[in-house]
């Protein structure tokens, strides 16, 4: 039996640990339909996003995901602006992010500009985009 502390301080039996979660913010739907399906059979839940703004929106309605997949090329809101909006707020810029991108920017460039972040590319399949995700999610050591 796992006894948990509640907000208030006292122990329950029914909370059960939540699984870890992803948001997904990428405009080509085969990859999201995808990415979505991969990451529900590896356990995680899922949420998608067409673009940064629509992101932004479902964060700062109350979403809070383990981990953030973020396409960098995508129409209203790129994956540029979504990280700098995300950065000043206080309660969304501890959400790890991972950049995934088919774009042919280098991982020292892409990490100049967005700070501490996991970067895959889309090309580099599967396995890899996962070790990036449980590594930011704490499944891994770094």
């Amino acid at each position: 039996m796992m006894l948990m502390s509640t907000e208030d301080g006292t122990s329950s039996e029914n909370k059960e640990l939540q699984p870890p979660s992803v948001l997904i913010i990428d405009d080509e739907a085969g990859v999201v339909s995808g990415l979505t399906e991969l990451l529900e059979s590896e356990g995680y839940e899922v949420a998608t996003a067409s673009d940064g703004a629509d992101a932004l929106e479902q964060l700062r309605g109350g979403l809070r995901p383990s981990a953030i997949l973020l396409d960098l090329m995508m129409p209203r809101m790129d994956g540029w602006d979504f990280r700098h909006e995300q950065m000043k707020d206080e309660d969304l810029k501890e959400i790890p992010i991972i950049i995934l991108t088919a774009a042919g920017f280098s991982e020292a460039s892409v990490k100049a500009q967005f700070g501490d972040i996991g970067f895959v590319r889309k090309s580099s399949g599967h396995a890899a985009m996962l070790r990036a995700l449980r590594q930011s999610c704490g499944e891994l050591d770094p």
